[in-house]
């Protein structure tokens, strides 16, 4: 359970660093309002080619991106692996803190009942 709880860790790191970027949060937005070209990613968001490569290759890597070639353009289109990543990084903290205010709850009540 600890192994499988470090690889989504691990994951959910690499989405978060990815997303730590500005440039990259503005692709993953652009991209979720359907599939883009790298030409127009990059006239978007007014960097070059080779810098808007760089970033493709990031989000690629941490399953928040995929592309695809269609005749001599590549598109860019959101990849939902990397939200999910996401998605249960949020659920597993948001159920251990909830667990832990539980306790702390219980903990008051019976502080303030045995006074």
């Amino acid at each position: 359970m600890q192994e499988v709880t470090a690889m989504r860790a691990d994951a959910a790191d690499q989405v978060f660093a990815a997303l730590g970027d500005a440039t990259r949060r503005a692709i993953v937005r652009l991209v979720t309002q359907g599939p883009q070209t790298v030409s127009s990613l990059a006239g978007a968001l007014g960097v070059t080619l080779t810098a808007i490569t760089q970033h493709l290759h990031v989000l690629q890597g941490c399953g928040l991106l995929k592309t695809r070639k269609v005749g001599r353009v590549r598109m860019c289109e959101l990849d939902t692996a990397g939200l999910d990543v996401l998605g249960r990084w949020v659920a597993f903290n948001r159920q251990a803190w909830e667990r832990r205010f539980d306790t702390l709850d219980a903990m008051l009540h019976e502080d303030a009942d045995g006074k």
